[in-house]
């Protein structure tokens, strides 16, 4: 999907500018506090609840011990790291965002007209029920753990899920309309997941994850915004030519 690489090539880009690192530190600083945090006070007591819980004891009861362990420790370091990321998250979509986007589409994406408005309730509320129905999804879906590979896809693929619900509404409040906004996400629902995937993944790298949340806000602007521009210049382009006939 060459939108998504454009999207991230532009993102690496922006963040190469010095007035933007004050915007890339503040979550990458409550990740880090975040994931520092929970692995003291949480961790062990997550291990031992897991183990507690079926389907490990189911495991431990068929005398594989080490594989409910394993799993166990995977299970609570996958919970103390989807925490930190989502609270880095939803601090870069509410705060980060709006400041990034005046910046970036004022230098990139002058051309584009303001048809929506932004809605601080509207984006809280975005937020909000996105780390509702990624706790929910994340524990529903932990019985796939069994399932070998499982342990790694899943929570790739419930942040992926997060990041495209998290972005991609705020990235578009502003300039899109709500029909254009509406269009744009159906239509580039799978792309946008793409996009989340890669930054999902990039999130469980070590230290390099702690700059994923700013990364997706400029990633998910860039892509959002190039989006609307083509569809805006497609329309116009059919009115033309309906003209002339």
């Amino acid at each position: 999907m060459p939108e998504v690489v454009v999207a991230l090539a532009r993102a690496l880009r922006s963040m190469a500018q010095p007035r933007l690192w004050g915007y890339v530190l503040a979550p990458a600083l409550l990740a880090f506090a975040a994931w520092i945090i929970l692995a003291l006070l949480v961790l062990d007591r997550l291990v031992a609840r897991l183990l507690d819980e079926a389907p490990l004891t189911w495991i431990t009861g068929l005398g594989a011990v080490w594989l409910a362990k394993l799993l166990a420790v995977l299970g609570a370091w996958a919970f103390v790291l989807a925490a930190a990321t989502v609270s880095a998250t939803v601090l870069a979509a509410l705060f980060v965002l709006p400041l990034v986007l005046r910046r970036v589409s004022a230098r990139e994406y002058a051309d584009l007209s303001a048809a929506g408005r932004d809605s601080t309730a509207a984006s809280t509320w975005n937020s909000v029920s996105a780390v509702l129905l990624f706790a929910l999804g994340w524990l529903v879906s932990l019985p796939l753990w069994l399932i070998p590979g499982g342990g790694l896809l899943v929570p790739v693929f419930w942040l992926a899920w997060f990041n495209r619900r998290t972005f991609a509404f705020d990235a578009l409040a502003v300039h899109a309309s709500d029909a254009e906004r509406r269009a744009l996400l159906r239509q580039h629902r799978l792309p946008l997941l793409a996009l989340g995937g890669v930054l999902a993944l990039l999130a469980h790298i070590p230290l390099l994850g702690l700059l994923v949340p700013t990364l997706a806000v400029l990633a998910y602007i860039h892509y959002c915004l190039e989006a609307l521009r083509r569809t805006r210049r497609e329309a116009r382009l059919t009115i033309i030519v309906e003209e002339d006939q």
